[in-house]
């Protein structure tokens, strides 16, 4: 099935209902919208997926000592790298049948129908839009903190993040995925640096020093905040591993995604668990969770103390930026693909799909540009968006996961290269955890929650009166679920 998927995809005939604009079938419908296939290998797919999430361990994960203490933060991250571990090896699985760019979209297409391929890609989409619009604020702080050309954080260096980068991915896939590797490099290689750094200075007696609530139920030292505290850190647990669930996005510009993609993925989220447990340890011990708990830069706070800027710190300091920039350079990929996906199938308007000579989408790297920039330069509220885009990832996770259950016992004949250990408990551990950490979110920004829910109504609405009645049915994502339902009506027969 994944062999007939990448042969359709490489063959590109056209299209069998609906051409553009919703007229008569059009030979190079699919010819138009074609993405630049073999570009990326293991290698170049694993640096995605931790391009995605290193930013995180710059900075973010620390507001959760202050949501539940280094105990309930360190027990909300072991819980939530479980759910994305569990996610991974599902989405490994879902990869390999359906190697396309509809990733989350595609694998729910074919397992809850057309509203269920809809609200996961719809979640993705507000994950990988508000995203990058929330750390090119963070850039912006970066710059402005290290006195970079004396600029500040505002709408110049938000609109120049955006203009360059978007520019590199212009220019090709393979450039921009080999660009994104390089600087993650950068960036993991400075965080093992700081990891020595700062354990130097480890003290366990750090861990443990926010003042205990003594009105928390189940509250003591390690658990400042009580049993509670441990829920409302879910969100900035996952924050280790936020994004990582993209690199199947990728699938139809890899080489060999049958086998590349669960290997990316596996290898990504190792680096991800190991990057996450030195980062929290070295910077909670080295000056004290109550130090780093609302610091923009816990990293630099951690190595400096009372002394002042060291040589170290100012080099984490940069390092930091660049961190910054992996994950929004790799966010914008990630967005752009999935709105590919929906709009080359028409859940969303067609000529967002359409593709440039050297076979980038161009309109769907733009405009979700343009969005993400109007909303950074609008608001400047970095830790909102990011709340909102948090919001939509933990519907897609629990959709994801729900996807692969259905397909094990609907499908369970399903030609399968890659197999998730465990089956459906891993899928089910995954949904489970998927779901608390959605009504977390409410915990920490109610408002963010609600303007997620807001979003997320307008587009079904979208759906609902307009696009379903215009989907084309010779996208990958729709042709892999329209075999499903020929089958079972065979079967039925």
């Amino acid at each position: 099935m994944a062999d007939d998927i990448e042969a359709r995809l490489t063959a590109v005939p056209a299209p069998t209902k609906s051409a553009e604009g919703g007229g008569a079938g059009t030979d190079d419908y699919l010819e138009r919208r074609t993405l630049r296939r073999g570009s990326a290998g293991w290698l170049l797919l694993t640096g995605l997926g931790v391009a995605y999430v290193v930013s995180g361990d710059f900075s973010g994960w620390n507001v959760g000592l202050d949501k539940g203490g280094f105990g309930g933060l360190a027990i909300a991250t072991v819980l939530m790298g479980a759910m994305y571990a569990c996610l991974v090896f599902s989405l490994a699985e879902l990869s390999t049948i359906l190697p396309t760019a509809g990733g989350g979209y595609g694998f729910a297409r074919r397992a809850l129908g057309p509203w269920g391929g809809f609200l996961t890609g719809t979640a993705i989409l507000i994950e990988y839009i508000l995203a990058p619009a929330a750390i090119v604020i963070f850039i912006g702080d970066y710059v402005e903190s290290l006195g970079l050309f004396g600029l500040t954080s505002s709408w110049p260096v938000y609109l120049g993040c955006f203009v360059v980068f978007i520019g590199v991915h212009l220019w090709g896939v393979g450039e921009a995925l080999r660009f994104s590797l390089v600087v993650t490099a950068i960036a993991v290689a400075a965080l093992l640096i700081f990891a020595v750094g700062a354990f130097t200075e480890f003290s366990a007696d750090g861990l443990n020093d926010i003042p205990v609530d003594p009105e928390a139920f189940g509250s003591n030292s390690w658990l400042p905040l009580g049993v509670l505290g441990i829920w409302a850190a879910f969100p900035f647990g996952m924050w280790f591993f936020l994004g990582v669930e993209g690199v199947p996005l990728a699938a139809e510009e890899a080489k060999d995604p049958v086998r590349s993609m669960p290997k990316a993925l596996a290898i990504s989220m190792g680096i991800l668990a190991l990057l996450a447990l030195i980062t929290f340890f070295a910077a909670t011990g080295a000056q004290g969770a109550d130090a780093v708990k609302a610091a923009g830069n816990p990293l630099v706070v951690a190595l400096e103390g009372d002394d002042g800027p060291t040589a170290l710190s100012r080099f984490v300091n940069y390092a930091g930026l660049a961190g910054l920039v992996a994950s929004f350079f790799s966010l914008i990929y990630a967005g752009s693909r999935q709105l590919f996906a929906l709009s080359r199938a028409g859940y969303l308007p067609r000529f967002l799909s359409l593709t440039s000579k050297r076979k980038a989408p161009y309109l769907g790297l733009v405009i979700p540009g343009a969005i993400g920039f109007a909303l950074a330069a609008a608001t400047g509220n970095g830790a909102r968006m990011l709340n909102i885009a948090v919001f939509g990832a933990t519907i897609s996770y629990a959709l994801m996961a729900l996807s692969h259950i259905v397909l094990r016992r609907r499908e369970p004949d399903l030609e399968r290269p890659y197999r998730t250990p465990g089956g459906i408990l891993t899928s089910s551990v995954a949904f489970v955890l998927a779901l608390s950490a959605l009504v977390a979110t409410f915990l920490v920004d109610k408002d963010a929650a609600f303007i997620a829910l807001a979003v997320y109504a307008v587009a079904l609405a979208y759906f609902a009166f307009y696009s379903r009645h215009h989907l084309v049915a010779s996208a990958p994502e729709e042709e892999f679920a329209a075999l499903a339902e020929a089958e079972a009506e065979l079967t039925r027969d």
